[in-house]
């Protein structure tokens, strides 16, 4: 266990290492694109909330564009990185627009994964409904439903969790191997058998940025929380980007799963 827990941290450091390298030599394209992403995100909160008193329709509508905007800049952002890691620095923008269809793959996947998200809380509701009767002559009947139900819930949120995990890397499979909707699910799938520990370290970074970009707004040290929200923008969002496409190159490069991998076989 030992022994693993080293190998895992080494490659989570490898991969920071590395990607920091390529922020460095790249940070201003990277970095540009990011504030596209924050653009496009905060004119569409903006505008969506604005034209909702005119028209919902219409805010309706330019919701749905600045969300298949912001979703396709950032597939043109992991393309372009991709490319930065593999070398083929004259690869211009223009050439990491997403398709059309690879932006159907996309929100297909994305789909499929609220569906599946959905069914899986259903699937333990229904195995944990018969465990209901227990309470039903109990003298704290009440409480204890609803303590047992809680725990369900917490139960559906981890196994959630870990799989929008082990399905993360989907965009990934779409843009850079030209995998469809339920394809490049199986693949994300295969990729991070026996890596979710390493992502979950890789994770347990930035969820200590923003935890502590948090904790100072809370106890209302504006001037630091400022701070670190500027940081956060221009430093660890950028960085963010380059490491989980790293880690994407580095899981490939070990990755023996197949041209047509089935999740059965990959679950564990």
């Amino acid at each position: 266990m030992i022994q693993f827990l080293k190998e895992s941290t080494f490659a989570v450091n490898e991969v920071f290492n590395k990607s920091w390298e390529l922020l460095k030599k790249h940070y201003f394209s990277v970095a540009g694109l990011c504030f596209l992403l924050f653009v496009t995100s905060g004119l569409s909160n903006y505008l969506a909330t604005t034209i909702s008193d005119f028209n919902v329709v219409l805010s309706g509508f330019m919701a749905f564009f600045f969300m298949v905007m912001y979703f396709g800049l950032n597939m043109t952002l992991f393309k372009y990185i991709l490319s930065l890691i593999d070398g083929n620095h004259d690869k211009k923008l223009i050439q990491c627009i997403p398709s059309s269809k690879e932006l159907a793959y996309f929100f297909g996947a994305m789909l499929s994964i609220m569906v599946l998200s959905i069914a899986l809380l259903m699937i333990l509701g229904a195995v944990s409904l018969p465990f209901l009767y227990l309470f039903e002559n109990g003298d704290n009947r009440m409480e204890l439903m609803s303590n047992f139900t809680m725990f369900v819930v917490f139960v559906a949120a981890i196994l959630t969790f870990i799989l929008i995990i082990r399905v993360a890397f989907y965009p990934f499979f779409i843009i850079d191997k030209h995998a469809g909707t339920l394809r490049s699910l199986r693949f994300s799938f295969a990729l991070t058998k026996g890596n979710v520990f390493k992502l979950l370290l890789i994770l347990a970074v930035f969820a200590f940025f923003q935890l502590l970009q948090m904790y100072f707004n809370y106890l209302e040290y504006y001037i630091i929380f400022i701070i670190l929200n500027l940081v956060s923008s221009f430093l660890v969002v950028p960085l963010a980007s380059i490491v989980v496409s790293v880690a994407y190159r580095s899981m490939m490069a070990d990755y023996h799963g197949g041209e047509d991998p089935k999740i059965l076989n990959n679950i564990f």
